[in-house]
């Protein structure tokens, strides 16, 4: 059983609800999870075409996306941050203490192989324990 638990949220796939799920039946009685969305910004070159308004109203489609993945779910506390992904997880785990990540993963495709997924690179370089899900 863990007491805090981050369950990072892509939350174009299908699978949050599921890690969710996970994370409630690892945490320990009185424990916190925590629902984390890395909010990767444009790349600069991207960022010359997109005005302020624009960003921000990405912005708050991520936010309010967040907000409904997680609204059934009372134990939950919701968190948005940028930067990239692998990166900004592990660094969230290692800044507030969490003993236990619990990660959505897809099948690897051949990009994966070359590149490396997310959760794989979480699993390699996070501080705590880390499950990873994959949906049937």
């Amino acid at each position: 059983m863990y007491d805090n638990i981050l369950v990072p949220m892509a939350l174009d796939h299908g699978v949050s609800g599921t890690t969710l799920k996970v994370a409630a039946t690892l945490m320990s009685p009185g424990g916190q999870i925590t629902a984390l969305h890395v909010h990767e910004p444009p790349h600069s070159s991207v960022n010359a075409y997109l005005d302020a308004e624009t960003v921000r109203e990405g912005y708050d489609r991520v936010r309010q996306a967040l907000a409904e993945k997680t609204a059934g779910h009372s134990d939950v506390t919701a968190k948005i941050v940028k930067g990239r992904s692998y990166r900004a997880i592990v660094e969230y785990a290692q800044q507030h203490g969490m003993d236990c990540i619990v990660v959505g993963s897809h099948k690897p495709g051949l990009s994966d192989f070359l590149l490396g997924s997310t959760a794989a690179r979480v699993v390699r370089h996070a501080p705590c324990a880390v499950h990873v899900c994959r949906p049937a």
